[in-house]
């Protein structure tokens, strides 16, 4: 018996989006002064406003106010007409230094904080990620694409958007087909909601999907409201870390709860959520199973995880247990080693922000390599 399970994607000019591309930013300005800054840093938008806070410490200057400006330019925000704009919004900044008390524990080489990080990977793309998912990332990514490359295609694009992908699955969980595809994109004034769902549909579904997927009953929604003039900051405020099932799996997978922009790789709920997701891919990746959930949790100053956790649901060659107990003989989580083995300590992040952190061909997703597979071959 089939079954239907959805994921949605949001571009980088929503309001939530801006938020963590800007905590990122900051993130990446900090870590290129001083390698080793530690920083949680969150972003708050609405009309003409942005707030960043939070606590970092750091052996260097970084003009805060520029970079915020910056990468509120690059996403595409730029017109006073947005009622949110680069160059005419306040930046209001409330960082200080981090807690000494949890700087103790940080220091010696612990956790920056407890917490339960899930890792996910299945064979259902060649991203060995779940397909929607996959394919609701894609399909914001080519508005963007389209809105900064190719402007002529869609002219009257603006920077916020959003898209969900609901698919078809037999009862042995295969990918038959799409079932609905639902896109709302911001837009200028002067263009008619008819213009805007054929462009999408020809310009964007049709170069995203497979044709294989699509059939006489795939339902399209083009900005089923009837209209997305008002969007980005204006039309709703944005807070950093209100998206991360859009970051992660797409619900397909479990959460544990921690967000990743603005925090540098001391924090596991990034770094640890990273070598979770560098694990469970290259479980998969070997066909030591069609699908693997790792879990790893960790206490506030305490360097090893407290518990690792694997579940092939079914279809592992070999027991759960023993792929835990490879992991943990094999692969340095303490987030010292989680650091070094992926090189987290680069500005990288503020790229990883929009179209999800996991499943991308990146050089410097280094998460997303191969180099473990020899671990789980049998």
């Amino acid at each position: 018996m089939s079954y239907l399970f959805t994921s949605e994607s949001v571009s980088e000019g929503h309001p939530d989006k801006v938020c963590d591309a800007i905590s990122d930013g900051l993130l990446d300005e900090f870590l290129k002064k001083d390698a080793n800054s530690r920083v949680a840093v969150e972003t708050l938008v609405t009309t003409g406003l942005v707030v960043v806070a939070g606590e970092v410490t750091t052996g260097k200057y970084i003009d805060i106010q520029e970079i915020v400006r910056q990468t509120i330019r690059e996403i595409g925000y730029t017109k006073a007409e947005y009622k949110f704009d680069s160059e005419s919004c306040a930046v209001v900044n409330a960082i200080h230094s981090q807690s000494g008390d949890i700087a103790m524990g940080v220091d010696k080489g612990g956790a920056g904080d407890q917490g339960l990080m899930f890792g996910y990977a299945c064979d259902q793309t060649p991203e060995l990620m779940p397909m929607p998912i996959v394919y609701a990332h894609k399909l914001v990514k080519r508005l963007a694409d389209i809105r900064k490359k190719n402007i002529a295609l869609m002219p009257y694009l603006r920077p916020d958007s959003k898209s969900q992908v609901t698919i078809e699955y037999n009862d042995n969980g295969k990918p038959l087909r799409v079932d609905t595809i639902v896109v709302s994109t911001q837009h200028d004034g002067n263009v008619t909601q008819k213009k805007i769902k054929e462009d999408v549909i020809k310009h964007v579904i049709n170069k995203v999907i497979p044709k294989k997927y699509l059939d006489k009953k795939t339902k399209y929604f083009v900005n089923p409201t009837g209209r997305f003039e008002i969007g980005g900051p204006h039309g709703d405020s944005g807070v950093t870390g209100r998206k991360i099932i859009v970051d992660t799996y797409g619900g397909w997978a479990p959460h544990g709860g921690g967000a990743f922009s603005g925090k540098d790789p001391s924090k596991v709920d990034r770094s640890a959520t990273y070598a979770a997701r560098h694990i469970a891919k290259n479980i998969v990746a070997a066909k030591m199973a069609k699908e693997c959930l790792v879990q790893i949790a960790y206490a506030i100053g305490v360097a090893e995880p407290v518990s690792i956790y694997v579940d092939t649901k079914g279809t592992g060659k070999i027991p759960d247990k023993e792929i835990a107990d490879i992991i943990k003989k094999n692969i340095d989580l303490t987030p010292k080693g989680i650091i070094e083995r992926l090189k987290l300590r680069r500005p990288i992040y503020q790229k990883t922000v929009a179209y999800g952190h996991f499943g991308r061909n990146d050089k410097d997703f280094t998460w997303e390599k191969l180099d473990l597979v020899k671990y789980f071959k049998i």
